[in-house]
Protein backbone atom coordinates (compact mmCIF):
# COMPACT_ATOMS: atom_id res chain seq x y z
CA UNK A 1 0.00 0.00 0.00
CA UNK A 2 1.23 3.29 -0.86
CA UNK A 3 2.62 5.89 1.55
CA UNK A 4 0.02 8.98 1.29
CA UNK A 5 1.63 12.06 1.18
CA UNK A 6 1.12 15.08 3.83
CA UNK A 7 -2.15 17.09 3.06
CA UNK A 8 -0.17 19.94 3.96
CA UNK A 9 2.41 19.66 1.31
CA UNK A 10 -0.36 19.75 -1.04
CA UNK A 11 -1.85 23.21 0.07
CA UNK A 12 1.29 24.66 0.59
CA UNK A 13 3.38 23.56 -2.87
CA UNK A 14 4.31 26.57 -5.08
CA UNK A 15 2.34 26.74 -7.89
CA UNK A 16 3.63 26.41 -10.99
CA UNK A 17 4.51 29.50 -13.02
CA UNK A 18 3.68 29.76 -16.79
CA UNK A 19 5.75 31.93 -18.73
CA UNK A 20 3.28 35.14 -20.22
CA UNK A 21 3.96 36.66 -23.39
CA UNK A 22 5.71 40.24 -23.35
CA UNK A 23 3.26 42.41 -23.45
CA UNK A 24 3.13 45.43 -25.90
CA UNK A 25 3.38 48.85 -25.34
CA UNK A 26 0.64 50.74 -27.56
CA UNK A 27 2.30 54.38 -26.12
CA UNK A 28 4.94 56.06 -27.77
CA UNK A 29 8.20 58.72 -27.19
CA UNK A 30 7.11 62.26 -28.70
CA UNK A 31 10.07 62.04 -30.86
CA UNK A 32 9.48 58.60 -32.25
CA UNK A 33 8.03 58.75 -36.30
CA UNK A 34 4.87 57.72 -36.99
CA UNK A 35 4.67 54.48 -38.76
CA UNK A 36 4.30 54.63 -42.70
CA UNK A 37 0.90 53.36 -44.13
CA UNK A 38 1.10 51.39 -46.95
CA UNK A 39 0.20 53.47 -50.19
CA UNK A 40 -3.04 51.93 -51.29
CA UNK A 41 -4.47 51.90 -47.37
CA UNK A 42 -6.58 55.01 -46.94
CA UNK A 43 -6.59 56.00 -43.05
CA UNK A 44 -10.18 56.17 -41.44
CA UNK A 45 -11.67 59.84 -40.94
CA UNK A 46 -14.46 60.14 -38.66
CA UNK A 47 -17.33 62.13 -39.98
CA UNK A 48 -17.30 65.70 -38.70
CA UNK A 49 -20.17 67.90 -40.63
CA UNK A 50 -19.77 71.03 -38.39
CA UNK A 51 -15.88 70.94 -38.92
CA UNK A 52 -16.13 70.57 -42.71
CA UNK A 53 -18.41 73.58 -42.61
CA UNK A 54 -15.82 75.40 -40.93
CA UNK A 55 -13.01 74.53 -43.21
CA UNK A 56 -15.31 75.53 -46.04
CA UNK A 57 -15.63 78.98 -44.67
CA UNK A 58 -13.64 82.07 -44.67
CA UNK A 59 -9.91 81.92 -43.85
CA UNK A 60 -8.46 84.39 -40.85
CA UNK A 61 -6.54 86.01 -43.67
CA UNK A 62 -9.78 87.23 -45.26
CA UNK A 63 -11.24 88.64 -42.49
CA UNK A 64 -7.99 90.44 -41.70
CA UNK A 65 -7.62 91.74 -45.56
CA UNK A 66 -10.87 92.89 -46.00
CA UNK A 67 -14.64 92.25 -45.87
CA UNK A 68 -15.80 89.27 -48.45
CA UNK A 69 -17.59 90.11 -51.62
CA UNK A 70 -20.77 88.22 -50.83
CA UNK A 71 -23.84 89.98 -53.36
CA UNK A 72 -26.82 90.88 -50.72
CA UNK A 73 -29.54 88.47 -50.79
CA UNK A 74 -32.89 89.32 -52.70
CA UNK A 75 -35.84 90.49 -51.13
CA UNK A 76 -39.34 90.90 -52.09
CA UNK A 77 -39.22 94.27 -49.85
CA UNK A 78 -36.05 95.77 -50.86
CA UNK A 79 -37.42 98.84 -52.35
CA UNK A 80 -38.71 99.35 -48.54
CA UNK A 81 -35.40 99.61 -47.22
CA UNK A 82 -35.16 100.16 -43.53
CA UNK A 83 -33.19 102.78 -41.83
CA UNK A 84 -29.90 102.12 -40.36
CA UNK A 85 -30.02 101.67 -36.81
CA UNK A 86 -27.53 104.38 -35.83
CA UNK A 87 -27.71 104.19 -32.10
CA UNK A 88 -25.19 105.76 -30.36
CA UNK A 89 -22.28 103.98 -28.81
CA UNK A 90 -23.48 102.67 -25.04
CA UNK A 91 -22.59 104.68 -21.74
CA UNK A 92 -20.60 102.39 -19.10
CA UNK A 93 -19.87 103.40 -15.43
CA UNK A 94 -18.18 101.79 -12.70
CA UNK A 95 -20.24 100.92 -9.12
CA UNK A 96 -18.79 98.96 -5.91
CA UNK A 97 -16.70 99.73 -3.69
CA UNK A 98 -13.15 100.78 -4.12
CA UNK A 99 -10.88 97.74 -5.16
CA UNK A 100 -14.27 95.87 -6.27
CA UNK A 101 -15.20 97.90 -8.69
CA UNK A 102 -17.16 96.63 -11.97
CA UNK A 103 -18.06 98.29 -15.05
CA UNK A 104 -22.13 98.17 -15.95
CA UNK A 105 -23.45 99.35 -19.31
CA UNK A 106 -26.03 101.94 -19.16
CA UNK A 107 -29.79 102.02 -21.03
CA UNK A 108 -29.89 104.49 -24.01
CA UNK A 109 -31.80 107.94 -22.91
CA UNK A 110 -34.87 106.92 -24.69
CA UNK A 111 -35.29 103.61 -22.20
CA UNK A 112 -35.16 105.13 -19.09
CA UNK A 113 -38.15 105.92 -16.96
CA UNK A 114 -38.32 107.44 -13.69
CA UNK A 115 -39.00 105.91 -10.65
CA UNK A 116 -42.47 104.78 -9.40
CA UNK A 117 -43.30 106.71 -6.28
CA UNK A 118 -46.53 108.53 -6.23
CA UNK A 119 -50.15 108.56 -4.19
CA UNK A 120 -52.19 106.86 -6.93
CA UNK A 121 -49.08 104.16 -7.50
CA UNK A 122 -49.10 103.15 -3.29
CA UNK A 123 -52.76 103.28 -3.20
CA UNK A 124 -53.34 100.65 -6.52
CA UNK A 125 -50.19 98.25 -5.02
CA UNK A 126 -52.24 98.33 -1.74
CA UNK A 127 -55.32 97.12 -2.96
CA UNK A 128 -53.63 94.30 -4.95
CA UNK A 129 -51.91 92.76 -2.04
CA UNK A 130 -54.82 93.11 0.35
CA UNK A 131 -57.06 91.09 -2.41
CA UNK A 132 -53.99 89.03 -2.83
CA UNK A 133 -53.58 89.63 -6.18
CA UNK A 134 -51.02 89.39 -8.85
CA UNK A 135 -49.73 92.02 -11.78
CA UNK A 136 -47.55 91.64 -14.81
CA UNK A 137 -46.41 94.74 -14.51
CA UNK A 138 -44.61 93.66 -11.08
CA UNK A 139 -43.95 89.86 -12.63
CA UNK A 140 -42.60 90.74 -15.57
CA UNK A 141 -40.63 94.52 -14.36
CA UNK A 142 -42.56 96.56 -16.82
CA UNK A 143 -40.28 99.64 -17.48
CA UNK A 144 -44.13 101.77 -17.58
CA UNK A 145 -45.06 101.00 -14.43
CA UNK A 146 -44.73 104.57 -12.93
CA UNK A 147 -47.02 105.71 -16.33
CA UNK A 148 -49.71 103.29 -16.44
CA UNK A 149 -50.34 103.10 -12.08
CA UNK A 150 -49.37 106.42 -11.66
CA UNK A 151 -52.19 107.92 -14.17
CA UNK A 152 -52.23 111.42 -15.34
CA UNK A 153 -55.78 112.30 -13.86
CA UNK A 154 -56.12 110.22 -11.08
CA UNK A 155 -57.25 106.62 -10.95
CA UNK A 156 -59.68 106.90 -13.84
CA UNK A 157 -56.66 107.26 -15.76
CA UNK A 158 -54.77 104.65 -14.80
CA UNK A 159 -54.36 101.20 -15.76
CA UNK A 160 -52.98 97.65 -14.43
CA UNK A 161 -52.49 94.37 -15.98
CA UNK A 162 -54.05 91.56 -13.68
CA UNK A 163 -52.44 88.27 -13.93
CA UNK A 164 -54.41 85.56 -13.03
CA UNK A 165 -53.99 82.24 -11.68
CA UNK A 166 -51.03 83.21 -9.41
CA UNK A 167 -47.72 84.38 -9.97
CA UNK A 168 -45.68 80.89 -10.94
CA UNK A 169 -45.63 79.66 -14.64
CA UNK A 170 -45.33 76.56 -15.68
CA UNK A 171 -43.16 77.42 -18.80
CA UNK A 172 -39.71 79.16 -19.38
CA UNK A 173 -39.04 81.51 -21.63
CA UNK A 174 -35.82 82.66 -22.14
CA UNK A 175 -36.98 86.65 -21.78
CA UNK A 176 -40.04 86.68 -19.39
CA UNK A 177 -39.10 87.02 -15.28
CA UNK A 178 -42.01 85.50 -14.02
CA UNK A 179 -41.15 82.58 -11.55
CA UNK A 180 -41.53 78.76 -13.17
CA UNK A 181 -42.16 75.51 -11.61
CA UNK A 182 -43.22 72.30 -13.27
CA UNK A 183 -46.02 71.97 -10.02
CA UNK A 184 -47.22 75.83 -9.22
CA UNK A 185 -49.58 76.22 -6.23
CA UNK A 186 -53.32 75.54 -7.23
CA UNK A 187 -55.72 78.01 -8.46
CA UNK A 188 -57.42 80.10 -6.20
CA UNK A 189 -61.32 79.73 -5.90
CA UNK A 190 -62.01 83.11 -4.92
CA UNK A 191 -59.73 85.14 -7.32
CA UNK A 192 -62.35 85.50 -10.41
CA UNK A 193 -64.60 87.23 -7.66
CA UNK A 194 -61.43 89.27 -5.75
CA UNK A 195 -60.27 90.36 -9.19
CA UNK A 196 -63.97 91.46 -10.27
CA UNK A 197 -64.29 93.36 -7.13
CA UNK A 198 -60.90 95.36 -7.46
CA UNK A 199 -61.46 96.60 -10.82
CA UNK A 200 -65.23 97.62 -9.67
CA UNK A 201 -63.37 99.93 -7.00
CA UNK A 202 -60.84 101.61 -9.40
CA UNK A 203 -63.48 102.42 -11.88
CA UNK A 204 -61.77 101.40 -14.78
CA UNK A 205 -63.22 102.06 -18.60
CA UNK A 206 -60.57 99.56 -19.89
CA UNK A 207 -58.58 96.81 -18.28
CA UNK A 208 -56.41 93.90 -19.11
CA UNK A 209 -56.13 90.37 -17.97
CA UNK A 210 -53.66 87.87 -18.33
CA UNK A 211 -52.56 84.80 -16.85
CA UNK A 212 -49.10 82.31 -16.41
CA UNK A 213 -49.21 79.25 -18.29
CA UNK A 214 -50.78 76.54 -16.41
CA UNK A 215 -50.00 73.30 -18.34
CA UNK A 216 -50.34 70.93 -14.87
CA UNK A 217 -54.01 71.63 -15.28
CA UNK A 218 -56.39 69.46 -17.48
CA UNK A 219 -57.81 72.73 -18.98
CA UNK A 220 -54.67 74.60 -18.64
CA UNK A 221 -56.68 77.66 -16.55
CA UNK A 222 -59.06 78.18 -19.48
CA UNK A 223 -62.18 78.00 -17.12
CA UNK A 224 -60.80 80.10 -14.45
CA UNK A 225 -60.08 82.62 -16.78
CA UNK A 226 -63.43 82.96 -18.78
CA UNK A 227 -65.04 82.64 -15.32
CA UNK A 228 -63.31 85.81 -14.26
CA UNK A 229 -64.35 87.83 -17.37
CA UNK A 230 -67.71 86.51 -16.44
CA UNK A 231 -67.70 87.81 -13.06
CA UNK A 232 -65.99 91.32 -14.12
CA UNK A 233 -69.06 92.25 -16.85
CA UNK A 234 -71.83 91.13 -14.05
CA UNK A 235 -70.32 93.71 -11.74
CA UNK A 236 -69.42 96.11 -14.09
CA UNK A 237 -71.05 95.81 -17.46
CA UNK A 238 -69.40 99.09 -18.98
CA UNK A 239 -65.89 97.72 -18.50
CA UNK A 240 -64.12 96.87 -21.80
CA UNK A 241 -61.71 93.54 -21.34
CA UNK A 242 -58.77 92.52 -22.92
CA UNK A 243 -57.56 88.97 -22.33
CA UNK A 244 -53.91 88.49 -23.23
CA UNK A 245 -53.84 84.62 -22.91
CA UNK A 246 -51.72 81.71 -23.47
CA UNK A 247 -51.99 78.79 -26.57
CA UNK A 248 -53.54 76.55 -24.14
CA UNK A 249 -51.66 73.41 -24.84
CA UNK A 250 -52.77 73.68 -28.44
CA UNK A 251 -56.81 73.28 -27.11
CA UNK A 252 -58.63 75.65 -29.36
CA UNK A 253 -62.33 74.68 -27.65
CA UNK A 254 -60.31 76.18 -24.50
CA UNK A 255 -59.64 78.97 -26.78
CA UNK A 256 -63.39 79.25 -27.57
CA UNK A 257 -64.37 79.09 -24.12
CA UNK A 258 -62.30 82.43 -23.53
CA UNK A 259 -62.99 84.09 -26.36
CA UNK A 260 -67.11 83.69 -26.21
CA UNK A 261 -66.84 84.76 -22.57
CA UNK A 262 -68.19 87.83 -22.86
CA UNK A 263 -64.48 89.67 -23.48
CA UNK A 264 -64.10 92.42 -26.06
CA UNK A 265 -60.17 92.43 -26.93
CA UNK A 266 -58.76 88.38 -27.65
CA UNK A 267 -54.66 88.72 -27.49
CA UNK A 268 -52.14 86.57 -27.78
CA UNK A 269 -48.68 87.24 -28.43
CA UNK A 270 -46.52 85.69 -31.49
CA UNK A 271 -43.41 87.69 -29.31
CA UNK A 272 -41.14 87.11 -32.02
CA UNK A 273 -40.43 85.85 -35.86
CA UNK A 274 -40.71 82.46 -36.83
CA UNK A 275 -36.84 81.45 -37.08
CA UNK A 276 -36.08 83.00 -33.48
CA UNK A 277 -39.16 81.62 -31.52
CA UNK A 278 -37.15 78.32 -30.97
CA UNK A 279 -34.72 79.81 -29.00
CA UNK A 280 -36.78 82.81 -27.48
CA UNK A 281 -39.63 81.00 -26.40
CA UNK A 282 -40.49 77.57 -24.39
CA UNK A 283 -40.16 74.47 -26.22
CA UNK A 284 -43.90 73.89 -26.08
CA UNK A 285 -44.68 77.40 -27.61
CA UNK A 286 -44.53 77.77 -31.30
CA UNK A 287 -45.05 80.19 -33.88
CA UNK A 288 -47.71 78.23 -35.78
CA UNK A 289 -49.76 77.07 -32.81
CA UNK A 290 -49.74 80.79 -31.69
CA UNK A 291 -50.75 81.09 -35.46
CA UNK A 292 -53.78 78.96 -35.17
CA UNK A 293 -55.07 80.74 -31.58
CA UNK A 294 -55.31 83.92 -33.17
CA UNK A 295 -57.09 82.56 -35.99
CA UNK A 296 -59.60 80.15 -33.87
CA UNK A 297 -60.38 83.37 -31.64
CA UNK A 298 -61.41 85.34 -34.29
CA UNK A 299 -63.47 82.56 -35.63
CA UNK A 300 -65.26 82.00 -32.38
CA UNK A 301 -67.09 85.25 -32.14
CA UNK A 302 -68.10 88.23 -34.72
CA UNK A 303 -66.25 91.08 -33.94
CA UNK A 304 -63.66 90.48 -32.00
CA UNK A 305 -60.53 92.25 -31.89
CA UNK A 306 -57.48 90.00 -31.89
CA UNK A 307 -54.21 91.71 -31.18
CA UNK A 308 -50.40 90.46 -30.95
CA UNK A 309 -47.24 91.68 -30.05
CA UNK A 310 -43.52 91.51 -31.22
CA UNK A 311 -40.16 92.06 -29.47
CA UNK A 312 -37.50 93.47 -31.40
CA UNK A 313 -33.78 93.22 -30.93
CA UNK A 314 -33.35 89.85 -30.56
CA UNK A 315 -31.81 89.76 -33.78
CA UNK A 316 -34.70 89.30 -36.09
CA UNK A 317 -33.64 90.53 -39.73
CA UNK A 318 -36.16 93.22 -41.54
CA UNK A 319 -37.29 90.34 -43.94
CA UNK A 320 -38.25 87.85 -41.06
CA UNK A 321 -40.50 90.73 -39.58
CA UNK A 322 -42.50 91.15 -43.36
CA UNK A 323 -43.26 87.33 -43.51
CA UNK A 324 -44.25 88.02 -39.63
CA UNK A 325 -46.40 90.91 -40.72
CA UNK A 326 -47.87 88.86 -43.63
CA UNK A 327 -48.60 85.88 -41.65
CA UNK A 328 -50.40 87.90 -38.80
CA UNK A 329 -52.59 89.59 -41.62
CA UNK A 330 -53.47 86.12 -43.65
CA UNK A 331 -55.45 84.98 -40.37
CA UNK A 332 -56.88 88.90 -39.95
CA UNK A 333 -55.36 90.20 -36.91
CA UNK A 334 -56.59 93.85 -36.28
CA UNK A 335 -53.79 95.15 -33.83
CA UNK A 336 -49.86 94.29 -33.64
CA UNK A 337 -47.51 96.47 -31.32
CA UNK A 338 -43.82 96.58 -31.31
CA UNK A 339 -41.22 97.03 -28.39
CA UNK A 340 -38.01 96.88 -27.80
CA UNK A 341 -36.90 93.56 -25.37
CA UNK A 342 -35.17 94.48 -22.46
CA UNK A 343 -33.14 91.67 -20.29
CA UNK A 344 -34.86 91.52 -16.75
CA UNK A 345 -31.51 89.76 -15.44
CA UNK A 346 -28.19 88.44 -16.16
CA UNK A 347 -30.05 84.77 -16.31
CA UNK A 348 -32.00 85.75 -19.15
CA UNK A 349 -31.25 85.70 -22.97
CA UNK A 350 -28.85 89.11 -24.15
CA UNK A 351 -30.21 92.09 -25.69
CA UNK A 352 -28.62 91.54 -29.46
CA UNK A 353 -29.10 95.45 -30.28
CA UNK A 354 -31.34 98.65 -28.66
CA UNK A 355 -33.63 99.63 -31.87
CA UNK A 356 -33.99 103.49 -32.23
CA UNK A 357 -37.09 105.09 -32.08
CA UNK A 358 -37.02 106.28 -35.67
CA UNK A 359 -36.78 102.64 -36.82
CA UNK A 360 -39.74 101.75 -34.67
CA UNK A 361 -41.48 104.64 -36.36
CA UNK A 362 -41.24 102.94 -39.42
CA UNK A 363 -42.01 99.61 -38.46
CA UNK A 364 -45.31 101.06 -37.36
CA UNK A 365 -46.11 102.94 -40.64
CA UNK A 366 -45.61 99.53 -42.54
CA UNK A 367 -48.19 97.97 -40.13
CA UNK A 368 -50.75 100.65 -41.08
CA UNK A 369 -50.15 100.05 -44.48
CA UNK A 370 -50.64 97.00 -45.02
CA UNK A 371 -54.09 96.71 -42.91
CA UNK A 372 -53.62 96.79 -39.69
CA UNK A 373 -56.50 98.47 -37.47
CA UNK A 374 -54.13 99.65 -35.45
CA UNK A 375 -50.23 99.58 -33.90
CA UNK A 376 -48.61 100.46 -31.42
CA UNK A 377 -44.75 100.65 -32.14
CA UNK A 378 -41.64 102.03 -29.34
CA UNK A 379 -38.79 100.89 -27.20
CA UNK A 380 -40.87 101.26 -24.17
CA UNK A 381 -44.85 99.70 -25.89
CA UNK A 382 -45.28 96.43 -24.29
CA UNK A 383 -48.88 94.15 -25.31
CA UNK A 384 -50.95 95.74 -22.99
CA UNK A 385 -49.93 99.35 -23.53
CA UNK A 386 -52.17 102.30 -22.25
CA UNK A 387 -52.09 104.21 -25.87
CA UNK A 388 -53.23 101.70 -27.25
CA UNK A 389 -55.89 100.67 -24.82
CA UNK A 390 -57.48 104.20 -25.43
CA UNK A 391 -57.57 103.59 -29.20
CA UNK A 392 -59.04 100.21 -29.16
CA UNK A 393 -61.30 101.27 -26.59
CA UNK A 394 -62.97 104.06 -29.04
CA UNK A 395 -63.03 101.36 -31.82
CA UNK A 396 -65.23 99.20 -29.55
CA UNK A 397 -67.22 101.79 -28.43
CA UNK A 398 -67.68 103.01 -32.29
CA UNK A 399 -68.45 99.65 -33.37
CA UNK A 400 -70.96 99.38 -30.59
CA UNK A 401 -72.42 102.16 -31.94
CA UNK A 402 -72.98 101.20 -35.23
CA UNK A 403 -74.60 97.30 -34.03
CA UNK A 404 -77.61 99.19 -32.19
CA UNK A 405 -78.33 101.43 -35.15
CA UNK A 406 -78.46 99.21 -37.53
CA UNK A 407 -80.40 96.77 -34.93
CA UNK A 408 -82.96 99.66 -34.21
CA UNK A 409 -82.94 99.95 -38.02
CA UNK A 410 -83.71 96.28 -38.46
CA UNK A 411 -86.80 96.90 -35.32
CA UNK A 412 -88.47 99.67 -37.16
CA UNK A 413 -88.26 97.78 -40.64
CA UNK A 414 -89.87 94.60 -38.54
CA UNK A 415 -92.22 97.38 -37.05
CA UNK A 416 -93.39 98.83 -40.37
CA UNK A 417 -93.15 95.11 -42.03
CA UNK A 418 -95.65 93.92 -39.58
CA UNK A 419 -98.21 97.06 -39.28
CA UNK A 420 -98.49 96.64 -42.95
Amino acid sequence: MATKAPRLSYLYAHPIAHPRPPRRSSRTFATAAPSPTEPNQTPHRRQTTFTDRLNSGPALDEFVTGPLSIDPPTSPFSEFSTPPNTSPPLRTALVGPPGRQKTITRLPTWLQTPIPNNENYKKIKSDLRGLNLHTVCEEARCPNISDCWGGSSGKSAATATIMLMGDTCTRGCRFCSVKTSKAPPPLDPHEPEHTAEALRRWGLGYVVLTSVDRDDLADSGARHFAETVRKIKSKAPGMLVEALTGDYAGDLEMVDLVAQSGLDVYAHNVETVEALTPHVRDRRATFRQSLRVLERAKQAREGLITKTSIMLGLGETPDQLWETLRELRKIDVDVVTFGQYMRPTKRHMQVHEYVTPEVFEVWSQRALDMGFLYCASGPLVRSSYKAGEAFIENVIKKRAGKRETVMAERAGEAARSAAL
